[in-house]
């Protein structure tokens, strides 16, 4: 029960509710305002209209000033397509024109990631709203100026809302990526219960490793931005939240380090307790995490702890009997694993005890000296670029974008053709929701699409009975208007975490616009016009998702070679640590090889940038895997060979982890651990025609027995990589005439770019193709990230009903 209730907690303590407040409350001032205190309601929706285009890119994440330059051009963009729809609105073959040409325009902005297709979105909303009603010259410029001042109040009110509240959206978003650590504890724990199967463990482990690596990105860009500065108010915070940025991480790291066989370990220790006692070390772990989160986003310290004292004293008496067993003789190698998990487990329960302490957010605590604060921090910040070039070099029939951008484009011209000359005048004359269902819907992935449309249409239909069933009770305009402003809110803050439940929130907001700007259009018929909209808008999409398809398998060649190439790198990267580590203990013995070592700050920040570009590197691949799963089952190729190498790739990121800061507190590499080791760094570049011979044996003496297990994991998993890389059989992609279904992503991914895994590094392609192969590479992460962008994407819609409601009445 504490649990349930901690959850509901979490929600209204989430940047998702605090968001949905700020794009609610932003988007209806202009019209409370004009329409509430002037009594000009309709250029009140028109203001509000801008507005909503600018709330539509106000996502959190990344510094402010880029969030406000991506909502000037958004505005921009918005006060252009105005301007260019409503003149062309009293033309009808002209307008035809004008509204198929944008929308393949606008979709084209997915090639520039999440951001770029918020913008894109932001330009169609405003262009379906501007297509309703005829406009003559003097109605455009006026529409024009209205929708440009709801931009630009929303601009201002937002820079201090998040000026104001700048404190609260740091703490909301490491709260998100507390509570993603949480889970990802949790599926830790599953592997050391013998009940759970290890397949069903690993899905799971994958999936939350790719939401801990969305999370921590995110408040990566939110911390990074507001560093400790010495002194001002608020100061003590910003240490807190530094310090526990860089312990969370700390904590990752060791639990990532933890892997190990856990097929061989539960055979070795069946029906040992020590497995149980080790799944509920981290299952506690996992709820104090939760307990932190909950705590930080409200903005408290943690009162009530939990220990894993307990659990850990349990596994050392079992490591005893195991030893006096004779498991020491027997299997050395697996006695001083089952160590080193004990060992990472200790550090991990200290680690979450100092997390702990940082809520306190005590006046006397100081920065962390474990990452030195500096500009060198940046290189860890997300960017994402804006060239002309990224679009014009996706225009072709190759490119995921261009084909989905063609789909929109044929969805809106059917929408167009069928409203305005096989339907009725009086029907046609709400062709604009059509438009609307149609570019909510449509994404990039095919099995984004249909979901979507599932949803979109249950949520319409339970709105509309609710709102029907709140006329019956009550017609009290205060009420109405208490319930207008929680389905807003609501349905901002719930389409990320919920899309049908936002559907259903912005449904009931619809038709409540509906009936304050005019009470006597509201009645059953009105409701089952917009619900029959929604379903031509739906099935429309559903065609039109058939044509030109591009299937999620073709991408998953190119992205396996990323996380290969990525594994690689990281490993690189952490062989450099090392040289500059044992250089720095014994500068001696560098000097005598002539060899000069980088500097240990250098070395480090180097390795843990290409231990994030990595995780970014395997979640993209996971997700290109998950999201091709859910497409039709001719489409599904090379599954078990995706699957193993998802898997070995997890176990060699999680096994560089662990060996490398063994490594470093070697006085120097053993000779045959060290051409072992790079033998695997050869043997994983995609370039090389084989793989080098390796030792047949390893030093295993003495301590090296806890550094050799981890040394072995890595040649098998980069040994099995390079198989399974070898016998991969990349589809060719499908020729344009074929029909399929749109499984295929179009978007580039923040952690793309912010890592700098492309396919174009994993495939050695020109630098003439740098764009395509760039932007290609990180489309396979936009279907999972279709479902952020979303975010605001019904409360549009919702918007846009009171538009038509303005400009009918």
């Amino acid at each position: 029960m504490e649990l349930r209730i901690a959850s509901l907690r979490n929600f209204f303590y989430s940047h998702y509710f605090f968001g949905g407040v700020r794009q609610g409350v932003g988007m209806l001032l202009p019209v409370l305002v004009l329409g509430g205190i002037f009594g000009e309601y309709a250029i009140g929706l028109i203001a509000t209209f801008g507005a909503q285009c600018v709330a539509i890119i106000d996502q959190p994440g990344g510094p402010q000033r880029h969030r406000t330059n991506e909502m000037l051009g958004g505005a921009t963009l918005g006060v252009l397509t105005v301007i260019i729809t409503g003149l062309a609105s009293t033309y009808p073959l002209l307008t035809w024109i004008v509204v198929v040409v944008q929308c393949f325009i606008f979709s084209m902005f997915s090639v520039f990631g999440k951001r770029g297709g918020l913008i894109g979105f932001a330009g169609l909303l405003l262009m379906t709203l501007t297509m309703h009603t005829p406009l003559s010259p003097n109605e455009v410029w006026l529409h024009a100026t209205c929708t440009l001042g709801g931009a630009l109040f929303y601009l201002a009110f937002s820079n201090l809302f998040s000026r104001l509240l700048w404190l609260r959206e740091e703490r909301q978003s490491m709260s998100l990526a507390l509570q993603a650590t949480a889970d990802y504890v949790s599926a830790r724990a599953a592997f050391y219960d013998e009940t759970v199967d290890l397949d069903d463990a690993y899905r799971t482990l994958i999936a939350r490793q790719s939401a801990v690596t969305e999370k921590h990105q995110s408040a990566r860009d939110m911390v990074l931005r507001a560093l400790p500065r010495g002194k001002g108010w608020g100061d003590r915070h910003r240490v807190a939240i530094w310090n526990m940025f860089v312990d969370m991480l700390s904590l990752l790291d060791t639990l990532v380090a933890t892997h190990t066989d856990y097929g061989m370990l539960r055979r070795e220790l069946a029906g040992n307790d020590i497995l149980l006692f080790m799944r509920d070390a981290l299952t506690k772990m996992a709820i104090e995490l939760e307990r932190q989160a909950l705590a930080v986003s409200q903005g408290k310290p943690v009162i009530r702890r939990s220990s894993t004292k307990a659990e850990l004293r349990a596994i050392e008496y079992e490591i005893e009997q195991l030893k006096k067993g004779g498991l020491g003789e027997r299997d050395p190698e697996t006695l001083a694993l089952i160590i080193q998990i004990l060992r990472r487990m200790r550090t991990a329960a200290r680690t979450i005890e100092r997390l702990s302490d940082h809520t306190a957010a005590s006046p006397d605590a100081k920065p962390t000296q474990t990452l030195r604060i500096g500009k060198s921090l940046t290189r860890f910040l997300s960017r994402q670029e804006f060239r002309f070039g990224m679009l014009t070099s996706n225009l072709r029939l190759d490119s995921p974008h261009f084909r989905y951008a063609i789909r929109v484009m044929l969805a809106a011209a059917v929408a167009m053709t069928l409203t305005g000359r096989w339907l009725t005048p009086e029907y046609s004359a709400h062709n604009y929701w059509v438009m609307l269902t149609i570019i909510i819907i449509m994404k990039p992935g095919f099995a984004l699409t249909r979901q979507r449309n599932v949803w979109r249409l249950m949520g319409t239909l339970i709105g509309c009975a609710l709102a029907l069933g709140l006329f019956t009770i009550t017609t009290q305009p205060g009420v109405l208007f208490l319930a207008l402003l929680f389905a807003c809110v609501i349905g901002n803050s719930l389409v990320q975490i919920n899309y049908m439940g936002s559907a259903i929130c912005n449904t009931l907001f619809v038709v409540l616009v509906f009936h304050f700007v005019s009470p006597a259009t509201v009645s059953l018929e009105v409701i089952g016009e917009r619900a029959l909209d929604t379903v031509i808008g739906c099935v429309l999409a559903l065609l039109c998702s058939y044509v030109l398809p591009w299937w999620e398998s073709a991408f998953t060649a190119p992205l396996a070679r990323a996380a290969m190439a990525a594994n690689r790198d990281y490993l690189q990267a952490g062989l450099r640590y090392v040289k500059a580590m044992q250089a720095q203990s014994n500068p001696e013995g560098a000097a005598a090889t002539g060899e000069t070592a980088p500097s240990v700050v250098e070395a480090d920040l180097q390795w843990r940038l290409a231990r994030k570009n990595v995780h970014i590197a395997f979640s993209n691949f996971a997700e290109a895997f998950y999201r091709m799963m859910s497409e039709p089952k001719s489409h599904q190729l090379n599954v078990p060979e995706i699957n193993n190498l998802l898997i070995q790739n997890h176990i060699l990121a999680s096994q560089i982890t662990a060996a490398v800061p063994m490594l470093a507190g070697l006085h120097e590499i053993p000779p045959n651990m060290r051409q072992t080791l790079e033998g695997v760094s050869a043997a994983l570049d995609p370039q090389a025609s084989g793989a080098p011979p390796l030792p047949t044996s390893i030093e295993n003496e003495g301590d090296l027995a806890a550094l050799s297990y981890p040394v072995k994991q890595i040649v098998k998993a980069a040994t099995m990589i390079r198989q399974e890389m070898a016998g991969f059989a990349e589809p060719t992609v499908p020729e344009p005439k074929a029909a399929g279904v749109a499984g295929a992503v179009a978007g580039a991914t923040a952690g793309a770019s912010a890592g700098g895994v492309a396919a174009s590094a994993a495939t050695g392609e020109t630098a003439a193709s740098a764009d395509t192969s760039i932007s290609e590479n990180a489309a396979s992460a936009e279907a999972a990230e279709a479902e952020t962008q979303a975010a605001v994407e019904e409360s549009a819609a919702a918007a846009a009903a009171g538009a038509a409601a303005a400009k009918t009445m």
